[in-house]
């Protein structure tokens, strides 16, 4: 009796072992592709779609042969637009879940929140989604504009072809805009734009009532002098927003609003007839005139199994981010952190402009910049484009603290805030 339980206890111990073994086997047969969008919350309206569209390029990875030889699964989770939730996700797709890479965040805040997690587990990060630079980190590679490929140009088409003298810095109340905004504001005034002429405000997340914000704005651009506003609000609180520009007769002809964060899929959700002429700075349009971006179309169409599914900007930036990433895991043999952070650097793929997009050595990439009108289909009728392509800088020119900094993170300087002033790593002042 004795010898047939210890007879039991070794197969049971055996077939665990197999099983075991089996389980390691699998996770070992594919490449894990985290994915770190929220999908409810205030910021769904812009995240879900991207979520989507990762969802396609890995689908489309695995069509080519995956990469490696091995498939890619894709491991979704939400962080419900909370920024801590963000790190808690982030550490399970890294630690639990085993990904290989991570493609998400939208706010700053919520790459800030994770921005720890990624350093001390040395995985690697695609942020999709323009920002207000003063930052570059060693694990995450920034695929969105920075200020001076998205904000600074959008500011000088404003003065240069539309006359404006007078600036509304509207946006919602973290670190993205306010960020930005001290950086507008500081460029602004080195042009020659005076104080009172400079309106800063902030309202929070999913705001809804801007009767009164709005009617300060009526009024501020009411005294002569030809006004804008700048938005950086993020998120649903851009619905109710342009509604009640409309509801207070505010139209493009009298002050034009230039938008960092409203796209063809935030435009789905609202009527955009009393929107016509109003602005949108970007690095992509769904209208860009290329081949390249018809495919594109036509792929997300039959992904969705939905014609009516737009397009926009961080769509793009995943498809140059994740074709970089795959590009650089194939030269590096492996996807092994360090080895893809080693291999990514001067890496160019196409985008969707019909052009080659470049990783940079300070992590982040080269782009166009595109002023778009909005259109009453909801669509951009593109009004201005760099002639080229602009590399994006991750400090700015215009902060004291960050004027001297560069970002290089190849070997020997391996730095994201190199002091050219003092030759230190770290952004130390001269003293």
């Amino acid at each position: 009796m004795k010898f047939k339980k210890a007879l039991t206890g070794a197969a049971l111990l055996a077939a665990l072992t197999a099983s075991t073994a089996t389980s390691a086997l699998a996770q070992e047969d594919t490449i894990k592709v985290g994915i770190l969008h929220s999908l409810s919350g205030t910021m769904a309206i812009s995240e879900t779609t991207l979520k989507d569209a990762m969802l396609m390029l890995v689908e489309e990875q695995n069509e080519k042969g995956g990469l490696l030889g091995k498939q890619l699964e894709p491991v979704v989770v939400d962080p419900a637009s909370d920024w801590p939730m963000f790190a808690e996700k982030a550490r399970q797709l890294i630690e639990s879940d085993q990904v290989d890479v991570v493609f998400g965040g939208w706010t700053s805040a919520s790459r800030k929140a994770v921005l720890p997690v990624f350093e001390e587990l040395n995985s690697l990060l695609f942020y999709p989604v323009q920002y207000e630079g003063e930052e570059s980190q060693r694990n995450v590679f920034y695929t969105g504009a920075a200020p001076n490929q998205q904000a600074i140009p959008a500011v000088d088409y404003l003065m240069e072809n539309e006359g404006v003298e007078r600036w509304v810095l509207e946006g919602t109340d973290y670190v993205y805009p306010r960020t930005t905004n001290k950086i507008l504001a500081a460029y602004l005034k080195d042009h020659g734009v005076a104080d009172e002429d400079i309106m800063i405000t902030y309202t929070p997340f999913g705001f809804s009532d801007w009767q009164t914000e709005v009617a300060s704005i009526k009024n501020f651009g009411s005294e002569g002098k030809k006004t804008a506003v700048v938005s950086t609000i993020n998120g649903d609180a851009n619905v109710p927003f342009y509604k009640e520009l409309a509801n207070q007769g505010i139209d493009a002809s009298d002050i034009p609003v230039v938008a960092f964060s409203v796209g063809e899929e935030e435009l789905a959700g609202l009527d955009t007839g009393p929107l016509v002429g109003h602005l949108a700075a970007w690095n992509y349009f769904e209208s860009v005139d290329t081949d390249a971006n018809y495919d594109f179309i036509d792929a997300w169409h039959a992904f969705t199994g939905d014609d009516t599914r737009v397009t926009n900007d961080p769509m793009e930036a995943h498809y140059i981010g994740f074709n970089m990433w795959a590009k650089a895991v194939e030269k590096a043999g492996t996807t092994d952190p360090d080895a893809v952070i080693d291999a990514i650097i001067g890496v160019s793929v196409p985008n969707l402009s019909g052009g080659y997009s470049t990783m940079m050595p300070n992590h982040h990439i080269t782009k166009p910049v595109m002023i778009g009108e909005i259109q009453d289909d909801g669509q951009f009728d593109i009004v201005y484009e760099t002639p080229g392509l602009v590399v994006g800088d991750a400090w700015s020119d215009y902060l004291p603290d960050s004027k001297n900094l560069i970002s290089d993170w190849r070997a020997p300087m391996s730095c994201g805030n190199f002091n050219v002033e003092t030759g230190q790593c770290g952004g130390m002042a001269a003293e």
